[in-house]
């Protein structure tokens, strides 16, 4: 194990199963393409406080659906290209793609109960 991953081991910073996996600029298309799971996809910044709440959420929620759905973020500030050909204007958005075709998407932090809800309408 590498020093960096230790520490991400260290301080939990890396993702349990179930928990949104990170894409960039270049894995999203492949990825999103090659899954027959819908996907959702929490486009988010590190600097705005509703995002990292909106982040925490996904991790709780996510491994309840390792076997129906795939869980993914991405950064905007470090990833652009994406995030403006998608037409995203805000952050925190979840997009949901289905056979690599986008179906939904939410703008805004909701309560867990309000996300968990969302979630089970797009599966």
């Amino acid at each position: 194990m590498n020093i960096v991953g230790f520490i991400q081991k260290l301080f939990g910073l890396d993702a349990k199963p179930g928990e949104p996996e990170k894409l960039t600029d270049n894995s999203f298309d492949t990825v999103i393409s090659r899954t027959d799971k819908p996907c959702f996809v929490h486009f988010y910044t590190l600097c705005n406080s509703s995002c990292q709440v909106m982040n925490g959420l996904l991790n709780e929620i996510g491994p309840n659906y390792i076997e129906k759905a795939s869980f993914y973020k991405i950064n905007i500030r470090d990833n652009p290209y994406t995030p403006q050909r998608l037409n995203i204007t805000g952050v925190p958005t979840i997009v949901v793609f289905k056979n690599g075709e986008t179906v939904e998407a939410l703008t805004r932090l909701v309560p867990i109960d309000q996300l968990t809800e969302w979630i089970e309408k797009n599966m």
